[in-house]
């Protein structure tokens, strides 16, 4: 293995799909900053959820909303559907491992709330059924997920795809796009400095 070519095979594609990403999500990009923002000036709150690598970046993303992303200042209220053990174990066993986020959005979500799922392929049926769980509650359902948006697509709403069929770098632009969303929500409420202004 030629170790200096697979890296910068590797941050070439990075590269690559990083400027199709801003070429193509900026629209929906900003329309989820502004439900996000909205939401929460109207005492919602944002619940992110989504398996394997994505469950870790729903939870990072809930963390650097709840604690903060930059400055120091108050809460922004925020939930990752991937943390409680007890309840994760409890519903995939008595319910089925589909129902992980939907039962958590039936007991914890209210109307104005935005559940965020995140999934690289549109395929994972327990991101699907709590997005449909948070329209049927009058909850935003909006997801991150990869080129051509899989079963996502007339569900999600916004739906940020990122322009890439390779799992790490759809993965990689989520957690870019995830902590831009962080940093935008917060300069939004007024709550920390654009530093680009």
């Amino acid at each position: 293995m030629d170790i200096e070519r697979f890296f910068d095979a590797e941050l070439a594609q990075h590269e690559e799909v990083a400027a199709a990403t801003g070429a193509e999500l900026a629209a929906p990009f900003r329309r989820l900053v502004d439900i996000a923002v909205a939401s929460i000036k109207a005492d919602g709150k944002l619940l992110f959820f989504g398996n394997g690598g994505s469950a870790a970046d729903a939870q990072h993303l809930a963390t650097e909303l709840t604690v903060r992303y930059v400055d120091n200042r108050t809460a922004i209220a925020a939930i990752a559907l991937t943390t409680d053990t007890s309840a994760l174990s409890a519903i995939g066993n008595d319910l089925g491992f589909e129902y992980l986020f939907a039962r958590q959005i039936e007991a914890l979500g209210r109307a104005g709330d935005v559940a965020i799922g995140i999934s690289t392929s549109g395929r994972s049926a327990n991101v699907k059924l709590a997005l449909r769980q948070a329209q049927d509650m009058g909850l935003t359902a909006a997801a991150l997920t990869g080129s051509g948006g899989g079963e996502l697509v007339g569900l999600a709403d916004p739906l940020l795809m990122v322009p890439s069929t390779v799992t790490a770098r759809i993965q990689e632009m989520h957690i870019m796009l995830g902590q831009m969303l962080c940093g935008a929500v917060e300069i939004e409420l007024g709550l920390a400095e654009d530093p680009h202004s």
